[in-house]
């Protein structure tokens, strides 16, 4: 039976379910309209994308590695209580695991590769929602590739609230990638190295600095000397290898790296729920809007 729009149309309306789902339930049901919805209701479909529009900005990071190969990566629930259930922890485990066998190029593509039991990504995860009762997402994830010259560093903070993956060329030891991945946790840098930040934002915030040392009634034959020693604290700020290391203040992660004859090659740091708009709960509110209906 061939499958229309407007009958594509029709079940979406009843259940929810995405334009996909709802075209394969049809044509998996002969266009069946009721089995259809019983199809998305089995597979947590229906009940799954009633449950989309929840914001999920709750959840965990993982990291996994294999040889040369590594994922990093962070799925979100609603709550922090769903973030430490165990079905919640064996999903982002059975996630890692097939992102780090599958290497998908992209999110749309990682949500459309079939895991080992047949279903795909979006599916697995659309089972977990019917089951633990949240909304969840594969928010994002790398895949992270090295030399046998380099070595990985991984570092969870707070359980999987904070995870670093680093890459460091010219070392074998994991121990002193790990301690570059912790100190990344900890002071959140934005760039490996001052040559790494694009040239427009350094000369915005050379114009900024040289506004700010003007108006503090600077003589202009000084500002261009102070606007460059004040750059070098903004790039302590925003650069790895310019940052004092948190074991060892008085040395920089430059300095402790160069001791390890290595170089930082790249690192990827996810902070759960970080640019996530939360909605802000007013039970006083809630409360008052229901006494009055």
């Amino acid at each position: 039976m061939a499958i229309t729009a407007q009958m594509v149309k029709e079940l979406r309306e009843k259940t929810g379910a995405g334009m996909m789902d709802c075209k394969k339930a049809l044509t998996e049901t002969n266009g069946d309209m009721d089995k259809a919805i019983d199809y998305l209701r089995e597979k947590g479909i229906a009940k799954a994308a009633k449950k989309a529009d929840r914001i999920a900005a709750e959840g965990l990071t993982l990291i996994k590695t294999d040889g040369n190969t590594a994922v990093i990566l962070e799925v979100n629930s609603e709550t922090d209580f769903v973030a430490k259930n165990d079905s919640f922890k064996q999903l982002i485990e059975d996630l890692a695991k097939h992102l780090l066998a599958s290497k998908p190029a992209d999110l749309k593509d990682a949500l459309a590769s079939k895991m080992e039991n047949g279903s795909t990504v979006e599916e697995y995860i659309h089972a977990a929602i019917a089951k633990i009762g949240e909304n969840i997402t594969l928010r994002r994830f790398e895949v992270v590739e090295k030399n046998d010259q380099d070595v990985f560093g991984a570092y969870l903070h707070m359980g999987g609230r904070i995870a670093v993956l680093t890459v460091l060329e010219g070392t074998n030891d994991e121990s002193a990638a790990k301690d570059v991945a912790m100190h990344i946790a900890a002071v959140n840098p934005r760039y490996i190295s001052r040559e790494d930040v694009p040239q427009a934002e350094v000369e915005h915030e050379r114009e900024v600095l040289k506004k700010q040392a003007l108006q503090e009634g600077k003589p202009a034959n000084i500002v261009e000397k102070m606007v460059e020693g004040r750059l070098g604290k903004f790039f302590e700020e925003i650069c790895l290898l310019e940052q004092n290391f948190v074991k060892n203040p008085d040395q920089k992660v430059r300095d402790f790296v160069k001791a390890q004859n290595a170089n930082v090659k790249a690192f990827v740091r996810y902070e759960v729920g970080e640019g996530i708009e939360k909605r802000q709960e007013n039970f006083a509110e809630e409360v008052m809007n229901q006494i009055k209906k």
